[in-house]
C-alpha cells in the first residue's frame, strides 16, 4: 500500500468514527489519522469524496464552516443539535483520540 493510500484510508477511518452531533477540526482528523500537520489533506479528501463522508461535521480550527457551503453545513449541524452562529460553531469541544485499528504508516513506507 502506498503512502497516499495509507493516508486516505486513515482519514476515512477517522471520518467514519465521527458520530451524530460531533464536530471535529481538519487538524484533529489528521492527528487522529496519524498524520499531524496534514489538515489540508483532510480538506482535499473530503472535497474529492462527493459527500460519502460526514463533511459537515468537520470545521476549521476556529469553528469556521466550509467556504461556499456555510448555509448547508450550518443547517445540517443545527439538525444534529450543534450550536452554530454567524462565525461558525459555538463552544466547540475538541476530541483527541485515535480510533482503534488506525495506525500511522511512515512516509515512504510500502506497508
Amino acid at each position: 500500500m502506498g503512502p497516499m493510500v495509507a493516508l486516505t484510508d486513515a482519514i476515512a477511518a477517522v471520518l467514519r468514527s465521527v458520530r451524530w452531533g460531533d464536530v471535529v477540526t481538519y487538524a484533529e482528523v489528521a492527528d487522529e489519522a496519524g498524520y499531524p500537520g496534514r489538515a489540508r489533506a483532510v480538506g482535499h479528501f473530503l472535497a474529492a469524496t462527493d459527500g460519502e463522508f460526514p463533511w459537515w461535521r468537520v470545521v476549521a480550527a476556529n469553528g469556521r464552516l466550509a467556504p461556499g457551503h456555510e448555509h448547508e453545513q450550518a443547517t445540517r449541524l443545527r439538525a444534529e443539535g450543534v450550536a452554530v452562529g454567524e462565525r461558525g460553531v459555538i463552544g466547540m469541544r475538541t476530541r483527541r483520540r485515535r480510533p482503534t485499528g488506525v495506525r500511522r504508516v511512515p512516509r515512504g513506507s510500502s506497508s
